[in-house]
């Protein structure tokens, strides 16, 4: 019973990376996460397809380079902007500087069940 403080470091059971907006996403079944924006309102069911790698614990399967037969469904919780993303360019001895603020339009997801068919 010595190493029980541990258990929180462990891999989850099942899980599955997806591609969402350019960028990879880890899902876990009944987890929020934040993703580039997807088209929708709040409330509405998505089905994610990009589905790069899907682990139940034991076996892991990595698409080539997706995987067909897994699909995530999820929930839209909120349709929100990020925190302000500064850019500024510089050239050094020439009086040049431009500074540029975005704020990058985010969706926050609840992903509900991880499917496979």
């Amino acid at each position: 019973m010595r190493f029980s403080r541990f258990k929180s470091l462990r891999r989850p059971e099942i899980y599955a990376v997806i591609t969402s907006g350019g960028k990879q996403y880890k899902i876990e079944e009944d987890k929020n996460i934040v993703v580039e924006k997807i088209e929708g309102k709040e409330g509405d069911k998505i089905t994610l397809s990009n589905v790069n790698l899907y682990s139940d614990g034991q076996k892991v399967k990595i698409g080539e380079p997706v995987l067909d037969k897994v699909t995530v469904e999820a929930t839209i919780k909120k349709q929100f902007k990020g925190d302000k993303v500064i850019a500024f360019k510089q050239k050094a001895k020439k009086r040049y500087r431009r500074k540029v603020g975005s704020r990058p339009s985010l969706t926050l997801i609840h992903a509900d069940k991880i499917n496979i068919k």
